[in-house]
């Protein structure tokens, strides 16, 4: 997360330097409580394997952080940078490829996102409403791990633990609508991303409320407030492994305007 932080502190400290090939630089984070719901279910035609995995529903903070940039070059898209964080914990049972719980154990999924978005933006506070179009390329890293017991060579049962990574790259459509409340530093925003194809689909919406601290003359603080959600059927592993998660809640965080 450090690391993250720095690069996009770097690239907006750039963008600052080079004020002539941009019109304005933001950035933000914070933190994301979300409520986890949902299942995963892995089945392998091949053989017997069919396990499940089902979420305890536990609430957790997530972390978040983006990178705004606009340019005055029309003919070229605006760049926005995502980074999330999710976990979710659980319970596994039955067999996951050699694998196989005996009775029921602990699971957990970590997913770590990374967006990249190009834009056009339509309307640029126009009648202070700002309107952006394009497209989302999301990338998702997913660890999936359950703990049981599993007989080793009939030699008993012994604990052990299962864990299998997915990388999956998601193109999905993007819009931004953003209206600036005229005579005060309040700003109203919501922003979806949407995909769904060959039988999976992936959603990420966000509405916001925003107040800008514009003592700074350079650089303009921000506070963020607002509301997540997030839901994802998919899919994949050579169709073995079908997730059905929703991720909900509450975000805070700061920004910086350039």
């Amino acid at each position: 997360m450090k690391k993250i932080l720095t690069s996009l502190v770097s690239l907006a400290a750039i963008a600052t330097i080079a004020s002539a090939d941009f019109s304005r630089v933001e950035m933000g984070g914070g933190l994301w409580q979300n409520t986890p719901t949902g299942s995963l279910d892995y089945t392998e035609s091949t053989s017997s394997a069919n396990g499940n995995y089902t979420s305890s529903e536990k609430s957790n903070d997530s972390a978040y952080a983006w990178l705004l940039i606009k340019h005055p070059i029309p003919i070229l898209p605006n760049l926005r940078l995502e980074y999330t964080t999710l976990k979710d914990e659980g319970k596994a049972s039955g067999k996951f490829e050699d694998f196989e719980i005996q009775n029921i154990a602990n699971g957990s999924i970590d997913m770590t996102q990374y967006d990249a978005v190009l834009y056009y933006n339509i309307l640029d506070n126009t009648a202070w409403t700002t309107l952006d179009i394009g497209l989302d390329v999301k990338f998702i890293d997913t660890d999936f791990k359950a703990s049981g017991n599993i007989d080793i060579d009939g030699a008993g049962f012994v604990e052990t633990s299962y864990t299998v990574s997915q990388t999956i790259a998601l193109p999905m459509a993007y819009a931004r609508v953003r209206v600036e409340i005229p005579a005060t530093n309040i700003g109203l925003e919501v922003d979806g991303k949407y995909v769904s194809y060959d039988g999976s689909t992936v959603s990420d919406f966000r509405a916001k409320i925003d107040y800008t601290l514009a003592f700074v003359p350079v650089v303009q603080p921000a506070i963020e407030i607002g509301y997540r959600v997030q839901k994802f059927d998919l899919t994949y592993n050579d169709d073995q492994t079908t997730m059905k998660l929703d991720f909900s809640g509450m975000y805070a965080g700061l920004m910086l305007r350039f």
